[in-house]
């Protein structure tokens, strides 16, 4: 998915295809209501050509947003198959000892979500959560394995991994939405022999064209 910036005020604005004015706007008819024009003229075409566009638009944005975040699939109804037919096929994907199923899809690093899709033993949906959030992140803890945090946060972005042979550290990192709505990251610290967590932190990513952190609508 892309994403795109755009100068608001005094700070960028993280605009990606499924935030959540892009959803509303969607929902409501592309934000605009468009009147047929009926009356003694008949139906204006013009004005009924824009209502069509508004609709098409809108119908390609949710289609585009339930594949991003899978928010169109119902938990009890929607099956395995149907989560990888509109999610695509997921980067990790672990099955437990009673057979339920968990499936990890990192929309980093241009978007700043990991959607972790819970599976029950007999192939249904049972929920779909964004991980990249404060409430996981706490449970990242010193001790924790490497495979550990896998199954908590999903994997980190790949060119973001970084080795420091002086410390002998492994660090990991994940882009999201801080409670301000501003882009921020999150690192892991890794001892690289073990691969055991030492620590964890987040900071802001001073990345807007001003040096402050972008918004990012979520």
């Amino acid at each position: 998915m892309m994403t795109s910036y755009r100068k608001s005020g005094t700070a960028n604005i993280l605009s990606g295809p499924c935030d959540g004015q892009a959803l509303h706007r969607a929902r409501v008819g592309g934000g605009t209501v468009y009147a047929t024009g009926q009356g003694e003229h008949g139906t204006q075409p013009g004005r009924l050509a824009w209502r069509s566009l508004s609709v098409l638009g809108a119908t390609w944005l949710l289609s585009a947003c339930a594949a991003y975040s899978g928010s169109g699939l119902r938990p009890g109804v929607a099956t395995v198959a149907q989560v990888v037919a509109t999610m695509g096929n997921p980067a990790m994907r672990w099955q437990d000892a009673d057979g339920s199923e968990q499936l990890a899809y990192p929309r980093g690093p241009s978007g700043p979500q990991t959607f972790m899709v819970f599976i029950a033993p007999d192939g249904g949906l049972q929920r779909i959560d964004q991980v990249l959030n404060m409430e996981h992140f706490a449970r990242i803890q010193p001790g924790m394995s490497q495979q550990a945090v896998l199954r908590v946060i999903g994997p980190p972005a790949p060119q973001w991994t970084s080795y420091f042979k002086e410390r002998n550290e492994l660090v990991w990192e994940w882009q999201f939405c801080d409670s301000w709505n501003q882009l921020a990251r999150f690192d892991v610290l890794f001892d690289a022999s073990s691969g055991i967590v030492r620590t964890s932190y987040q900071r802001q990513a001073l990345m807007g064209w001003n040096g402050v952190a972008p918004f990012c609508g979520q």
